[in-house]
């Protein structure tokens, strides 16, 4: 979980927890997201090596961690506004529910994850570890809610976080 391939994936994982990740710790208290934190790396470990069993290449990254996080996310802020950049589509900043942004990239994952169990085909998969990422993210929304002690804290947040951007 602390290890990275490159600068551009270390920076991709640390945005995902930035804009995530403090609204999950508020829920939490700081050594109850540490250890929640932990607990879904793990679990995306986990599930990573129980679907890719015969690979020799190492599972490196923050990602099936950071997945647990959207995941805690999605089950306790569903509705709060994630201000997104889509590049193919829009340039500009767009406000989408969380439900939605994230709900999209659980399901690349699925895809992703499945195609990954056919047969071996040259250049498929990236070296992306989808089942870590499911794996985590599964784990995260299964336990959010046994580690989310100050949610009422973390709802008052979110609510001044949601006047902020009706103003603009």
């Amino acid at each position: 979980m602390f290890i990275h391939l490159g600068w551009l994936h270390i920076l991709g994982n640390m945005l995902f927890l930035w804009i995530f990740g403090d609204n999950i710790e508020d829920a939490m208290g700081h050594a109850l997201y540490a250890i929640f934190y932990l607990i879904v790396g793990i679990a995306a470990a986990v599930a990573h090596g129980l679907t890719d069993v015969d690979s020799l290449t190492a599972a490196v990254g923050a990602s099936g961690a950071v997945a647990g996080v959207m995941g805690a996310y999605i089950v306790l802020f569903p509705r709060a506004l994630v201000v997104a950049i889509i590049p193919p589509l829009f340039f500009l900043p767009l406000p989408i529910p969380a439900f939605i942004m994230i709900g999209f990239w659980f399901l690349f994952q699925l895809i992703g994850g499945f195609a990954s169990l056919g047969p071996e085909v040259a250049g498929t998969g990236g070296g992306i570890a989808y089942f870590a990422h499911i794996g985590g993210f599964v784990a995260g929304a299964l336990l959010v809610n046994v580690f989310a002690m100050n949610r009422a804290r973390a709802t008052r947040h979110t609510k001044a976080i949601r006047r902020r951007e009706s103003m603009w």
